[in-house]
């Protein structure tokens, strides 16, 4: 600070030698360059002398070798992090799966893998959906509970061995396994599409199957969520294979086609990592829930063009509670139903500060489509309204 005094009260004393009081007799234009010249001459020296001190004005000062304007910040350069021997592993065996042509069949079929504790509630609605496409499906029943008892041919004998599976715990997520390597058995099964005990169709069979099986996609849900609900559940226990900014979110219930059931079937070192560091209790009091992270993780790192970001099976978060609207008997209409066949956006509400909602459309081949083919949260009792809309309407 003194030195800016010294500096200030400097050039005012110059300025009054040079110049003068303003009554001094106007001087020659060649007296008037020399002084000028003299005056920057000084300027400069009295600059390099006195620099200014203060952090404000150093970046932009003029003898700087930073020189004026913004500030320049060092970033340091991104040095790649050398693959661990597993990593390097999975790459090869996904990338080659994924470099091969997919199988041609002569009738490609979409795999119905049901997930369900038992008997599944709207087994005749499904007979509906079913009926006169024979040869263009496969069921596949996972039933964690008990043992289903049948209405329909096309559920009978379908069971597939299954383990007991408790909510939000890993157990869901290797049933899903179970179902993809049943399903997978049968060379022409070329779609995977994961419903639960509660879903229905909101669209007829020869609409789905087209959907399906004329796009390259798979659709798996899979977004960021900032908030305490997504990129909270994240422990530095995944590094070095899975960090924070790797970490998605989606629900789990999953459409995919052949090549992505295999490599999620190839897996070992993201399945083992989400096995033992992405569950509930775990420390600092987190609950992780690995059905709705596992996924959508695993593929936007490693095929992320491959997947369409939304599910095609509908399901209402908007009052953001722990589980989404449940619709029963009173609620069913044409109008609920067409309301969710035309939807082109999927939602997805997250849980940062601002309670964002992150808005996909639905855009396959370039074109914005319908998104959804199935819809849950459903109750038992609204099976028979459903049947009746399903049979004397051609909205699905």
């Amino acid at each position: 600070m003194k030195e800016e005094l010294a500096w200030t009260k400097f050039l005012r004393n110059l300025l009054i030698m040079v110049v003068g009081s303003r009554n001094r007799p106007q001087l020659r234009r060649p007296t008037w360059i020399i002084v000028l010249i003299s005056i920057v001459c000084v300027f400069l020296v009295a600059a390099y002398i006195y620099p200014p001190q203060t952090p404000k004005h150093s970046a932009c000062y003029f003898f700087s070798s930073e020189g004026c304007g913004t500030t320049r910040v060092e970033v340091p350069k991104a040095v790649a992090r050398e693959l661990t021997d597993r990593e390097l592993e999975s790459r090869v065996v996904i990338n080659e799966i994924l470099n091969v042509d997919p199988a041609k069949t002569r009738i490609p079929k979409v795999a119905f893998l049901f997930l369900t504790p038992g008997s599944l509630p709207f087994e005749k609605l499904w007979h509906m959906f079913f009926k006169g496409h024979e040869g263009k499906f496969s069921v596949y029943l996972h039933a964690s509970r008990e043992k289903p008892v049948h209405v329909s041919p096309y559920f009978v004998g379908r069971e597939i061995h299954s383990e007991p599976v408790g909510w939000g715990k890993f157990s869901m997520v290797e049933a899903e396994r179970r179902l993809l390597a049943n399903a997978l058995l049968d060379p022409d099964n070329q779609h995977f599409v994961l419903l639960s005990d509660s879903c229905i169709p909101v669209r007829k069979f020869d609409f789905m199957y087209n959907y399906l099986l004329l796009t390259n996609v798979s659709f798996v849900d899979c977004y960021v969520d900032a908030g305490p609900h997504g990129n909270g559940r994240y422990i530095e226990r995944m590094l070095p294979e899975v960090e924070m900014k790797d970490f998605r979110k989606g629900s789990q219930w999953f459409s995919m086609k052949r090549q992505h059931a295999i490599i999620v079937m190839a897996d070992s070192l993201y399945f083992t990592k989400f096995k033992h560091h992405c569950r509930p209790n775990m420390e600092g009091g987190k609950n992780c829930y690995a059905d709705e992270h596992y996924l959508p993780t695993f593929f936007s790192m490693r095929d992320p063009g491959g997947i369409a970001n939304w599910s095609v099976t509908y399901v209402d978060w908007s009052e953001r509670k722990w589980h989404p609207r449940s619709y029963k008997a009173r609620d069913i209409s044409h109008q609920l139903i067409r309301k969710i066949a035309s939807i082109d956006q999927s939602p997805h509400y997250t849980s940062d500060i601002k309670r964002s909602v992150v808005i996909t459309p639905c855009i396959l081949n370039n074109l914005k489509r319908p998104c959804y083919l199935f819809a849950r949260k459903f109750f038992p009792e609204t099976q028979d309204k459903l049947i009746q809309i399903f049979s004397n309407s051609t909205l699905f």
